[in-house]
């Protein structure tokens, strides 16, 4: 069921078939607002239930439904959750304005995109050839995020995972865009990635250049304190050689470069789940 689940999660997020307002992220907004609110949720046993509440959710319907038609219901139940879980049109829409203001030379249009789809690092003071560099790596840092670990803890732990995952990323990224001192999600999310961001790490250091990358990858793979960022975007850089700088007003090969081994590297997992599936490993 993973393995039907990611490639149909995939041509609907590819097709662009789900509404904005179906978004997992637009979904959880609703559901934090009516349930709990900011306030209710700077209590540690609030943010628990909060973080908790959609995967106990779904495991339960996951429980209820088992075995009903055949098997049927609990296959849509799969899809339905991997297709939720994959959906990031604003992360998508803000990478193709970035392409569109970089084709037209909007330097400054360039910065602001960049800025929207990755707001955890600061670029006012990187170089315009430089940003190309920092795009990339924040393309290689959401593909990880939105892609590969969810796909992990879908062929893991089934939705009840997937759900969990980016219940607690939701809340991460909120707490930060808002600063709201949320408790545990950032310990948790920490805790969430640091199995998936090795795997998926070293899924890049197969899909591009083994030596580069390899020693970069050991390096940050056995420190127990390193940040999944760090690791992704560290080993990305390494096993990619990225175009020296073109004279464009922003150079965008560093970022396509990034961006075709992330899809290598996504190509390369659903390869492995194939295999996996077809000797029996995952069902």
């Amino acid at each position: 069921m993973a393995l039907f689940s990611l490639l149909i999660a995939i041509f609907v997020e590819r097709m662009r078939l789900l509404p904005d307002a179906w978004q997992f992220d637009v979904l959880l907004a609703k559901y934090h607002q009516a349930l709990f609110g900011d306030k209710q949720v700077r209590s540690t046993l609030m943010m628990a239930l909060a973080l908790l509440l959609p995967a106990l959710s779904i495991n339960i319907v996951s429980w209820f439904v088992s075995g009903m038609v055949w098997g049927a219901v609990s296959l849509v139940l799969w899809v339905a959750v991997a297709v939720l879980c994959f959906s990031h049109n604003q992360q998508r829409q803000a990478f193709k304005r970035y392409i569109q203001a970089a084709c037209r030379g909007d330097s400054q249009a360039c910065f602001n995109y960049a800025a929207e789809l990755d707001s955890s690092k600061c670029l006012e003071s990187v170089s315009e050839q430089e940003l190309g560099e920092h795009v990339g790596q924040s393309v290689a840092w959401i593909n990880y995020r939105y892609y590969g670990a969810i796909a992990l803890y879908l062929i893991i732990l089934g939705p009840v995972g997937a759900v969990l995952y980016c219940t607690v990323r939701f809340y991460s990224e909120d707490n930060r865009k808002r600063e709201l001192s949320l408790p545990l999600v950032d310990t948790l999310l920490f805790i969430l990635d640091w199995i998936p961001s090795r795997i998926f790490a070293f899924g890049y250091v197969l899909s591009g250049q083994f030596r580069q990358s390899i020693s970069s990858w050991m390096g940050l793979a056995f420190n127990p304190k390193a940040q999944a960022r760090d690791i992704i975007t560290t080993v990305a850089i390494e096993a990619e050689e990225l175009p020296e700088a073109s004279s464009a007003p922003v150079c965008v090969q560093s970022t396509i470069a990034l961006l075709q081994l992330s899809k290598r590297n996504f190509i390369l997992l659903i390869t492995v789940l194939s295999l996996m599936t077809i000797f029996g490993v995952v069902s």
